[in-house]
């Protein structure tokens, strides 16, 4: 984030509410009424628009048809604080005590930053004779009042999801008296919310300089440093709070996360299963949330995929979609087992969620994926066509994916990355020869790779390791131009002692991935576009280009759902582009770099396995073990797509799935041109 950031011209509608707020102020309530008529009619969702009508009602004494505007508003924005806050104020408008209770409290478990709210609650628990929770409230009122007003301001702002306001605000606050621990944590949590987790770390690092026992900055601190892959150091960050309270659930929920990050997924699982048996005990099943039911399950599912434990992943899910049909995250990855088949009725269920007008977006884009994926095992193509199209369209609606951003950095990689650059800087980097990196593009293969190594006794298998382009973010800078960016020209400016300080890096930081073994994998997909980094600061790393026929590499990535990242995916044009830009790159790396990658063919690995394994260790450097050949019987961990599909023998059956569904995939055809022909060249 800046330092400063220019914010841009209000939309008019947006000056239009502030004008309808400041004669809301002034209580001419009639007059906004009055006012608000034409403007619902041009945008009758407006969250801001219908919250200034129901206040007006309210203050008119019009208290039913407040809670009729009150009511609209929920429909549309549910997570909406000052609705239920508006709500409360009616029922303590109706002198309805518990039903304000309620609207107010529902209000502060959304946003804390409500003095009105507090307050209220401070009252009403008075009246009622509930001293303990009048003593709350009131210590939450006093907490607000202690804070400058511009800070609780912003608070506000950012819980209701506001963040651009918030930042503007706590910014000025910041510059305009200096440092504050709890505008500092505020700005911190904007950057969590924006991604931008660098900034997150340093102010939350400073705010715990500041106030050492801040635990709530503590949580986020580990939060930063987790988003960050230091996993290590978020470890150590989160271990004085779960030290003072070991059953605290957010802590515990972290742990875990920061657990799979390390790839520790039986301490995972443990922390998972002692969770769902606390709620439940504490609780009783009927009690515990069926969010929390939900997505507890859903992790525990994932964990015990990835280690293998099919069957109890699958009652994990089940679990996870008997605490909320509608999940459509724990039905996909039902589907996303691959082997899964799921039962009449399962698909009959996913239909009707799926059909249902008040489902969320992201569950219905999970359940079109799960549904597609039902019905091709069931050879039923035209509908199971029909789910992955809806969910790719969905899904690509709410991206902001542009394929020219690619292509502009390929430009630059082979504009940059010449065999005189290269020549310049012989020499440089990390001479070790640990690293094996496997890369090209998902459903390439990879995966089958990385477990065929990852046989062999002498090989560490990891997983999709994200250090490469962590080094490649931290080169392209803040606030990035996309469009002229500056990696990776800044390769350029580099001194060897920099080429040769991310190459010790690297292999300290992925060192906690490792055992004794004396090769690991790094299996990230996407770091084929890195390769000029990768080779000018691991010059004896190993490097494997896994590469799939184009129809079928494309229509793999057409109908998976990925977790995060890989937008290109979800649109024929896109993915068409994107695969012949890896073709251009790889080309250009081959041209500059002769015989530093091996291109390994998926086809060829299925048609020939051992002659394919026999190829790849002698380009390792290792001896051949017969281990390699059984890979399949391998149980390591393994957090892909693909996972089970590796362990199990390999069959022809998957290598040309997309001709069942050519009739829909000739516009896939014709966007891919000559790279039907060139991917073999």
């Amino acid at each position: 984030m800046n330092t400063q950031t220019p914010l841009g011209a209000p939309a008019p509608l947006d000056l239009e509410i502030a004008r309808l707020r400041r004669m809301q102020d002034e209580g001419q309530h009639e007059a906004v009424l009055a006012e608000l008529g034409g403007q619902l009619a041009a945008w009758p969702d407006n969250r801001d628009l219908l919250l200034l009508e129901a206040v007006s009602l309210r203050h008119l004494g019009r208290i039913e048809e407040a809670l009729a505007s009150i009511d609209r508003l929920a429909a549309h924005h549910p997570r909406f604080s000052l609705m239920h806050q508006e709500r409360g104020l009616c029922h303590v408008a109706c002198k309805d005590a518990p039903s304000a209770i309620a609207a107010l409290l529902e209000a502060v478990n959304i946003n804390l930053a409500l003095p009105m709210s507090w307050k209220m609650l401070a009252g009403i628990y008075r009246i009622t004779g509930d001293t303990d929770n009048a003593a709350m409230a009131a210590g939450h009122v006093a907490a607000l009042q202690a804070l400058p007003p511009p800070v609780v301001t912003a608070t506000a702002l950012f819980f209701d999801g506001d963040l651009a306001p918030a930042e503007a605000i706590v910014r000025a606050f910041l510059l305009a008296h200096g440092d504050h621990p709890e505008a500092m944590r505020l700005l911190a949590k904007i950057g969590l919310a924006h991604k931008v987790y660098d900034d997150a770390e340093l102010l939350l690092a400073g705010v715990l300089e500041m106030v050492p026992d801040h635990r709530a900055a503590r949580h986020e601190y580990a939060q930063a440093l987790m988003h960050r892959q230091k996993y290590v150091e978020a470890r150590a960050a989160l271990a004085p709070l779960l030290a003072v309270e070991p059953k605290n659930h957010d802590f515990r929920e972290l742990a875990s996360t920061i657990a799979v990050g390390m790839g520790r997924h039986d301490e995972a699982i443990a922390l998972y299963r002692d969770m769902l048996a606390d709620i439940a005990a504490a609780c009783g099943e009927a009690g515990i949330s069926a969010q929390a039911r939900a997505d507890l399950n859903l992790w525990l599912g994932h964990a015990l995929k990835t280690i293998g434990e099919l069957p109890e992943a699958i009652a994990a899910y089940r679990a996870s979609i008997a605490a909320r049909p509608d999940f459509g995250d724990a039905w996909w990855s039902l589907a996303n087992l691959k082997r899964y088949r799921f039962t009449d009725t399962e698909i009959a269920n996913m239909r009707v969620e799926e059909a249902k007008p008040t489902v969320a977006q992201v569950d219905r884009v999970h359940l079109c994926f799960a549904l597609g994926k039902a019905l091709e095992d069931r050879d039923e193509i035209a509908e199971s066509w029909l789910y992955y199209e809806r969910g790719n369209g969905l899904q690509r609606a709410e991206s902001r994916y542009r394929p020219e951003i690619l292509e502009t950095n390929t430009k630059k990689q082979i504009a940059v990355c010449t065999r005189a650059f290269f020549k310049g800087r012989e020499g440089w980097g990390v001479p070790d020869r640990d690293p094996i990196f496997i890369l090209g593009l998902p459903r390439s293969g990879s995966t089958l790779i990385e477990q065929i190594l990852a046989s062999h006794s002498q090989v560490e298998g990891t997983q999709e390791l994200p250090n490469i382009q962590r080094i490649a973010i931290d080169l392209q800078g803040r606030d990035p131009d996309l469009d002229d960016p500056r990696y990776p020209a800044a390769l350029r400016d580099l001194m060897r002692d920099d080429i040769d300080q991310f190459g010790r890096s690297y292999l300290e930081d992925t060192s906690i991935y490792r055992s004794d073994r004396p090769w690991f994998i790094d299996k990230m997909p996407n770091n084929f576009r890195h390769i000029g980094l990768i080779h000018l600061m691991l010059p004896n790393a190993t490097i494997i280009d896994a590469r799939r026929d184009p129809m079928s590499c494309c229509f793999s990535n057409l109908k998976q759902l990925f977790a995060q990242g890989q937008e290109f995916s979800y649109g024929v044009e896109d993915i068409a582009r994107y695969y012949r830009t890896y073709l251009d790159l790889m080309a250009h790396w081959d041209k500059v770099l002769p015989g530093r990658v091996l291109r390994v063919q998926h086809e060829d690995v299925v048609d020939d396995l051992e002659g394919s394994v026999r190829r790849i260790l002698d380009h390792v450097g290792l001896d051949f073990e017969s281990g390699c050949i059984d890979f399949h019987q391998n149980r390591r961990s393994v957090r892909t797509p693909s996972s089970e599909q590796v362990r199990q023998p390999i069959f022809r059956d998957g290598v040309d799935q997309w001709k069942k569904y050519e009739f829909w995939l000739e516009p896939l055809k014709e966007a891919l041109g000559d790279a039907l022909v060139r991917y073999r060249a």
